[in-house]
């Protein structure tokens, strides 16, 4: 089925966003780029904002409803994740059943009509830019960061430098399995005294 890759990438990518989540820890919930600028999403409105508008988008637009609120009833950081790993993973279940005539079927995108692989597009860039954020917020926090794609600082540094990709964790049962236990993610070589930035004397 040509749209399979869509339905990959969204198997890959709810990892990526329970994988970022793990980073952050319960006393960070609260955390906003600016303290004293409510227009920055805190990171628990981050969160909340990325099971509500998945829920949403889903239901009206593609049609899947996996009968559950979007939220947890203990807005906890292990809630949220266990929440959405849970309604992401219903979703993931009913594309994988998905044929071409459906993904090319269009729907409402608002106001406008599109194909369904173009709303699951836009889908998982609007995630992906989230995460993009919550990441950001994470190096705020003074925090290291595991791989969400490719190499990050702390893994190494530069793709050209051969840094490795590390995840936290090698599954969301592992992820889940170890949080409960106080979390134990892969541990993490540094740089190496190697540049992880492009342009690392730029000021």
């Amino acid at each position: 089925m040509k749209y399979d890759f869509l339905v990959e990438t969204y198997q890959t990518e709810r990892i990526k966003v329970v994988s970022v989540w793990s980073e952050f820890r319960e006393e960070d919930l609260g955390f906003r780029p600016n303290a004293q600028d409510p227009r920055g999403r805190s990171v628990r409105e981050q969160i909340v904002h990325q099971c509500v508008s998945e829920d949403l988008w889903f239901r009206t637009m593609l049609g899947i409803d996996v009968g559950a609120p979007p939220l947890p009833s203990q807005e906890t950081r292990m809630g949220f994740m266990r929440r959405y790993a849970e309604d992401s993973a219903k979703r993931l279940a009913v594309l994988q059943v998905k044929d071409e005539p459906w993904f090319e079927g269009e729907t409402m995108f608002f106001d406008v009509k599109r194909s369904r692989a173009w709303v699951m597009t836009r889908r998982i860039a609007h995630t992906a830019h989230h995460r993009g954020q919550q990441m950001a917020m994470l190096r705020m926090l003074a925090r290291d960061l595991h791989s969400n794609y490719g190499p990050t600082a702390d893994t190494g540094g530069l793709m050209q430098n051969h840094a490795p990709t590390i995840y936290a964790y090698p599954s969301l049962d592992a992820l889940f399995q170890a949080e409960v236990a106080g979390g134990h993610k892969t541990p993490l070589p540094g740089s190496g005294g190697k540049p992880v930035t492009e342009r690392p004397d730029t000021r």
